[in-house]
C-alpha cells in the first residue's frame, strides 16, 4: 500500500472515508444512537478555527486524520457495530498504553470515554455509564476537536501523533474511583492534551488493532490547573447525572475519545472531535 505515501488529489479507489472526514455522517441506513447522524457543524468549526496543521488533500496525514474522524462517529454514535464501515470486523481491537486488547463490542457498550479513561480521584468509568460519561465531558467542553500532528509511517502500520483540544465552558461534574461527585468550576481556557497511536489496516484501510499511547491524567490537570477540586459523596438517588435524554448529538472524541485498566498512566479522544 506504499501508493497511499503520496496519492493524487483525485483518488477514488480509495474509501470515502478517508478522504471526508463527514463521510460516515451520509450512512443513512444506519442504526443511530439518537436516531440520525449527529451534527458535527459546531465541532469542525472550531477545527478549522484552531487547528494547528493544514494537511494537504489526500496526503498521509489527511487519510489518517480522516480514518480516524470517521472511527469516532461510528464508535460514538452508530449503535450496530455492523454498521461500523471503518473497522475490519473480524480482526478489530483496540488497546490504551499496552493494555489489554478491547473488543467493539466492549466500546459499545461502555462507551469512548470509559474505553479510554482509568479511574482515577478526578473520574471512574466503573461509576459512569455510556450517557453519563458524554454527558461529563460534552458539558464540559461543547466542542473537542483532533488533529494529527505528524505521521511518522504509513500503511500496513501507522503511527503518529496526534492532539485532542476545547475549551472548557462549563464546569466539569463527574464520580471518582471512590464513587465521589467531582466538580471543578469552568476557567474558560483550553484543554490540550496530545498523544501517539498506532493502527493496523487491512487491504481496504479498515482498522485492524489500534494503540492509544497518552497521559490520561494531564487533562484532568488542565481542567484544574490549581487543584481546586470539589468532592463529596454521591447521593444514594443521585443517578449518573441523569439518563440519556440530554446527551448532545455532536461528536466527543475523543477522539476522540475514547482507557480503561491502564490507570497508571492512560490518556482521550478520542470523544470527540
Amino acid at each position: 500500500m506504499a501508493e497511499l505515501q503520496s496519492p493524487p488529489v483525485e483518488t477514488p479507489g480509495l474509501p470515502d472515508y478517508l478522504l471526508d472526514p463527514n463521510a460516515v455522517l451520509r450512512d443513512d441506513s444506519a442504526s443511530w444512537r439518537h436516531g440520525k447522524a449527529p451534527d458535527y457543524t459546531n465541532t469542525r468549526k472550531v477545527f478549522d478555527e484552531t487547528k494547528t496543521k493544514n494537511h494537504t488533500a489526500a496526503s498521509l496525514p489527511s487519510l489518517v486524520e480522516n480514518l480516524v474522524k470517521n472511527w469516532e462517529i461510528e464508535a460514538s454514535f452508530k449503535t450496530s457495530i455492523q454498521d461500523w464501515r471503518t473497522i475490519d470486523h473480524a480482526n478489530y481491537t483496540f488497546s490504551v498504553n499496552g493494555g489489554p486488547p478491547q473488543s467493539a463490542e466492549h466500546m459499545l457498550r461502555v462507551g469512548t470515554y470509559n474505553a479510554i479513561l482509568p479511574s482515577s480521584e478526578y473520574y471512574s468509568p466503573e461509576n459512569s455509564d455510556f450517557a453519563s460519561s458524554h454527558k461529563t465531558f460534552k458539558r464540559m467542553m461543547p466542542t473537542f476537536a483532533w488533529e494529527v500532528l505528524e505521521v511518522y509511517s504509513g500503511p500496513p502500520v501507522a503511527s503518529f501523533k496526534w492532539r485532542h483540544w476545547g475549551v472548557m465552558k462549563n464546569d466539569y461534574i463527574g464520580f471518582n474511583d471512590k464513587d465521589e461527585k467531582v466538580t471543578v468550576k469552568a476557567h474558560g481556557r483550553t484543554v490540550d492534551i496530545q498523544g501517539l497511536a498506532v493502527a493496523r489496516v487491512n487491504e481496504k484501510v479498515q482498522l485492524q488493532a489500534v494503540e492509544i499511547w497518552f497521559d490520561p491524567l494531564e487533562m484532568f490537570r488542565q481542567i484544574a490547573p490549581d487543584g481546586v477540586v470539589n468532592k463529596v459523596p454521591r447521593q444514594r438517588n443521585e443517578d449518573q447525572l441523569g439518563g440519556e435524554e440530554a446527551v448532545d448529538e455532536e461528536e466527543v472524541t475523543a477522539t476522540h475519545e475514547e482507557m480503561s485498566s491502564i490507570a497508571a498512566g492512560e490518556c482521550p479522544f478520542m470523544n470527540k472531535e
